[in-house]
């Protein structure tokens, strides 16, 4: 199969609206460490874009630039920030309010950016996160009154900002469970869904669908059928609209992206994996009602078999026994621990375990990946490539791909995948590492 041509990328001008859906730890977080890092008081520790190299040509060449030295990614210092949230919370009390940074060393210091920061009202329905209780919300409107009214706020976004191009990105709580249905398969179909006030078509499905409306890339942080649903998908592919998903990868999904990985390099079995977390942010709290819960745990179940093929390892990974679990506890706030316990076995079934205990920052991971999709989503939109943008599963739980595609999960073959494509895009060769020119020049 031919390589296509690399395409052609138009350039950066100009600044970029990023417009998150919520304004919570999350958002906030990310919010304040990009303006910390343009004023020299941080750096962007975490993400791809800013701090990683890539390796271009031969190893002998040595020739690795930063990739944001390599791609034309938009500069910090053009972003501009908007907002929804169902609080009115500008950017300065979110941040504080969600106890992630230091508010003396890092709060205190942008205050006055944080300040101008202030949400727009969400769409927002309780009975898709009955956890969450906030008054900032388009209240007493159809599901066409909010469409109309998330377009106008794009635009008026646009027009006050006098930025030159958008991303959206999904930072919101996790929405109750939705299977695709009949509603979601085609836009007339979705279009009519919405017109009747359809339940199976969510505030996640209606801000997806402004965005595309108004030729906007959509990332999607959460694990809500959103972007992903077939009538979007199609769209998105159909329109030029870069779009990803869903679903941050941050801590325990991390930690079995890397470890289930080397259980299938070394052809160990697994009989079991279970997992369990506590979380305090307001995350934890949408998620301690079951049907939010299902949901997230509809993403973090499908990472093992589709790493491990059970159907292809029978003997190592056909009766594996994987349970997820999250609490919601209140005095954590946003530093989540993730614990897990894997029992393994080896030669002669002789078992063995490893024990995981990740105490992580929910917020301080997820900020990174969240530049880096709002970066990266941004340069595929000015490269022409619409529609599912798999080269950035690397970011996700459960990453969106063609129909018919089962995701790639294993952390490592995604950064390829994603360096890869960043070559691709700037006509270098891509790399297999295959080395054989090495020692035939011997």
């Amino acid at each position: 199969m031919t390589t296509p041509p690399p395409p052609t990328i138009a350039p950066a001008e100009g600044k970029l609206g990023v417009l998150t859906v919520g304004l919570g730890a999350v958002a906030s977080t990310l919010i304040a460490g990009v303006e910390l890092v343009k004023r020299g008081q941080g750096k962007p520790i975490g993400s791809l874009s800013q701090m990683a190299t890539i390796r271009l040509g031969k190893r002998t060449e040595h020739r690795s630039p930063l990739i944001r030295d390599f791609v034309p990614l938009a500069k910090l210092e053009d972003i501009v920030w908007g907002a929804w949230d169902v609080f009115p919370d500008d950017a300065y009390v979110a941040a504080s309010r969600a106890g992630v940074l230091d508010a003396g060393k890092h709060i205190e210091a942008i205050s006055d950016t944080l300040r101008e920061i202030r949400p727009m009202p969400a769409a927002f329905e309780r009975k898709y996160a009955r956890n969450l209780d906030g008054e900032h919300v388009m209240s007493g409107v159809s599901k066409r009154d909010m469409l109309n009214r998330i377009r106008e706020d794009i635009n008026r976004f646009r027009e006050e900002k006098q930025v030159d191009r958008v991303v959206m990105i999904w930072c919101a709580s996790t929405e109750i469970y939705i299977e695709p249905g009949p509603a979601h398969q085609t836009i007339e179909s979705l279009e009519a869904a919405i017109d009747a006030d359809d339940e199976t078509v969510s505030p996640a499905m209606l801000y997806a669908y402004a965005a595309l409306l108004e030729g906007v890339p959509f990332a999607n942080g959460a694990p809500n059928l959103a972007v992903d649903a077939p009538a979007l998908r199609q769209y998105a592919t159909e329109h030029g609209i870069a779009i990803s998903g869903k679903d941050f990868k941050t801590g325990q999904t991390l930690m079995k992206t890397v470890l289930a990985p080397m259980l299938k390099a070394r052809q160990l079995g697994l009989r079991g994996w279970y997992s369990t977390n506590i979380l305090g942010n307001r995350d934890g709290e949408v998620l301690d009602a079951p049907e939010n819960f299902k949901t997230k745990e509809e993403s973090k179940l499908g990472v093992l078999e589709d790493i491990l093929e059970p159907a292809k390892n029978p003997d190592l990974y056909g009766d594996v026994f994987h349970k997820v679990t999250i609490n919601y506890y209140p005095p954590r706030g946003d530093n989540k621990e993730g614990w897990d316990n894997i029992d393994i076995f080896g030669w002669l079934n002789y078992p063995m375990q490893i024990k995981v205990d990740f105490l992580c920052r929910d917020s301080i991971l997820a900020a990174p990946l969240a530049l880096d999709l709002v970066l990266f989503m941004d340069l595929a939109q000015r490269a022409g490539l619409g529609g599912i943008q798999e080269w950035l599963s690397y970011y996700y739980k459960s990453p969106q791909t063609a129909p018919g595609l089962y995701p790639e999960h294993d952390l490592f073959i995604q950064l390829t995948k994603l360096k890869n494509t960043l070559r691709w895009m700037m006509g270098e060769e891509v790399i297999t590492h295959l080395g054989r020119e090495y020692y035939e020049e011997l």
